[in-house]
């Protein structure tokens, strides 16, 4: 007996085209950075500004520095915006997002900040091959809001222990913890991200003019 096999129907062959066009939709959608249906919405991205006035008494520097990525705990090596309402207890705010890692922010930051001093002769990252004179490494230990004791509104806190390294020696020359607390103005996050700004804008411009001062 001879078996004869039926054509598929056209039902069938519409239904197979209309999933692979929904599977090509998904994979548009998903290769755009679009939110796809069940993923809620996109966090909205924030970032901090470097530091632009200072004393123009600041001593000039000849010489050169490399600053180095800060080193950080992994609760703040994240690209998320940290948020404290216990003291052992590390939270995120959802939906909302920095657009580097904390850490290469303020890398980032503290190269733009010297540059606008406008007193060195030339600032940049290792990863540039710059050779530098001087090292600034540093460690971010505190860069989180901070709802303690029943507060209604955060205080955003930084902390910065930074220490200049002078090359080839390899010796430490100066070192120095840097921190500020800055209420914010309201619990909105771009209430909270312009105390974040305030806060580390304080920090930068201390680390800066301390930099400076100690490598003249």
């Amino acid at each position: 007996m001879i078996a004869f096999r039926s054509r598929p129907s056209f039902r069938s062959l519409r239904s197979k085209l209309a999933l692979a066009t929904a599977i090509l939709c998904v994979a548009t959608l998903a290769g755009c950075g679009l939110p796809l249906p069940g993923q809620g919405e996109a966090p909205k991205l924030f970032t901090l500004s470097p530091k632009s006035t200072f004393d123009q008494a600041l001593p000039r520097a000849d010489w050169q520095l490399v600053v180095d990525i800060p080193v950080v705990a992994g609760g703040l090596n994240t690209k998320r915006i940290a948020l404290q309402t216990k003291p052992i207890e590390m939270q995120y705010y959802a939906l909302a997002q920095w657009t580097e890692t904390a850490p290469q922010m303020v890398q980032t930051l503290l190269v733009e900040s010297f540059e606008n001093t406008g007193k060195i002769v030339a600032v940049g990252r290792q990863a540039i091959g710059l050779r530098s004179d001087f090292n600034l490494k540093s460690e971010l230990r505190e860069f989180q809001a901070e709802y303690l004791a029943g507060a209604k509104v955060p205080t955003i806190r930084v902390r910065v222990n930074a220490k200049v390294i002078r090359q080839p020696q390899r010796t430490i020359i100066a070192s120095r913890n840097f921190e500020h607390r800055v209420v914010s103005g309201g619990s909105g996050m771009d209430d909270v991200v312009v105390a974040f700004d305030e806060a580390l804008g304080k920090v930068l411009k201390e680390i800066v003019e301390w930099t400076l001062s100690n490598t003249s």
